[in-house]
């Protein structure tokens, strides 16, 4: 049997779990959560960025995406920043929602399943 590696498993999540060569994240929300779109999506980005080296990978390596935003007329703004950190011709397979998130400040979440 594989094993599955929790990294700082909590009562309720998990910051990543690594099974089998994949790498899932728990859903990132930005530290400063007083940001508009732009700055909260460029935090949460950096997080990912530094959890998928932590655990061996990189961008280069997302396989799906999950993206809740609080209102969906934010997308747009969200997408001036997520664009361009995506890799070149490696854009992973993509959701990207409205949802209420955990508190009024939070304006977006966002987890991704790499591959190393």
């Amino acid at each position: 049997m594989s094993r599955i590696e929790r990294i700082n498993p909590g009562k309720i999540y998990s910051d990543a779990v690594d099974y089998h060569g994949f790498v899932f994240l728990r859903g990132m929300t930005a530290k400063d959560t007083s940001k508009d779109i732009k700055g909260q999506t460029a935090d949460i980005l950096a997080q990912i960025d530094a959890a998928l080296e932590e655990r061996g990978t990189d961008k280069t390596r997302i396989l799906s995406a999950q993206i809740w935003l609080s209102d969906i007329s934010l997308r747009d703004q969200m997408n001036e920043v997520w664009t361009p950190w995506v890799a070149p011709g490696q854009a992973p397979a993509r959701a990207c929602v409205e949802s209420k998130l955990a508190t009024p400040n939070m304006l977006v979440e966002i987890m991704v399943v790499a591959c190393k």
